[in-house]
């Protein structure tokens, strides 16, 4: 009928939103931990990712909450890490601050048991890095140049959904001793040039190898690592099946 076809069309499109929604709040609150502040006045990376979903249609109230949330997880807990199986091929690396251990492994346990997943000992299938997300105009080359003259990184560019005046979004991996480095680099250039912005500088955890996998599969870990990110003691959560998979030679 109708009415079903209007019910589906509305589901697909109210899930499109919820997946943008929870990309842009984790945006916020990386950025708002990475950048040492969750004023946006004081951070300019926690700016950019606000700038980025109000571009993206993301409301006030999901903005503010997202701060919030950061704001409540700032400097709070013990760091932890955790490890886990999905489906026997899919390994996740589970980053979590928490002011109660017995709570957030509990929760943890739980929903892992929800999606069939299971605590598992996966690091051996991740390399731990240094990595950019940076914004950049047409002058990509000049800066890719000067980093790979000063320091040794690796890059992949994509393209994204964004309006072309922003220019495109290159990542940029590097050991991570030489982050800081890299990041610096990339300050000092962005004045000389309108569009570079730093949209992520961190630490994270890359799959050393490709997986390929099928859509059913990666539809199920993908609402895994939803749930997972809707725990207000999860911080970030890594996989297998990450696309940018550049591994930093020593």
């Amino acid at each position: 009928s109708q009415w079903s076809k209007i019910k589906q069309r509305k589901g697909i499109e109210d899930a499109k939103k919820s997946k943008t929604y929870g990309k842009a709040a984790l945006e916020i609150i990386t950025a708002a931990k990475i950048g040492g502040s969750s004023s946006p006045a004081e951070n300019s990376m926690l700016a950019t990712a606000i700038r980025r979903a109000k571009e993206a249609g993301v409301p006030k109230e999901n903005i503010e909450n997202a701060i919030a949330r950061a704001e409540r997880m700032k400097g709070h807990g013990q760091v932890l890490t955790f490890e886990a199986m999905m489906n026997a091929s899919t390994g996740l690396i589970i980053e979590c601050r928490s002011d109660n251990i017995n709570r957030t492994v509990g929760k943890l346990r739980e929903i892992l048991h929800h999606h069939g997943a299971r605590p598992a000992p996966v690091k051996f299938l991740f390399q731990q890095r240094g990595y950019l997300k940076v914004q950049i105009g047409d002058d990509m080359e000049n800066l890719l140049d000067r980093l790979i003259s000063e320091c040794p990184v690796d890059f992949a560019q994509w393209c994204d959904e964004a309006p072309e005046q922003r220019g495109v979004e290159v990542s940029l991996v590097c050991r991570i001793t030489d982050l800081s480095r890299v990041t610096k680099v990339v300050e000092e250039y962005a004045p000389s040039s309108p569009l570079c912005e730093i949209l992520a500088s961190e630490v994270n955890w890359a799959p050393l190898e490709s997986h390929d996998a099928s859509e059913e599969e990666r539809t199920l870990v993908e609402s895994l690592v939803e749930d997972l990110q809707g725990n207000d003691d999860i911080e970030r959560v890594f996989t297998t099946l990450e696309p940018n998979h550049l591994i930093v030679g020593c």
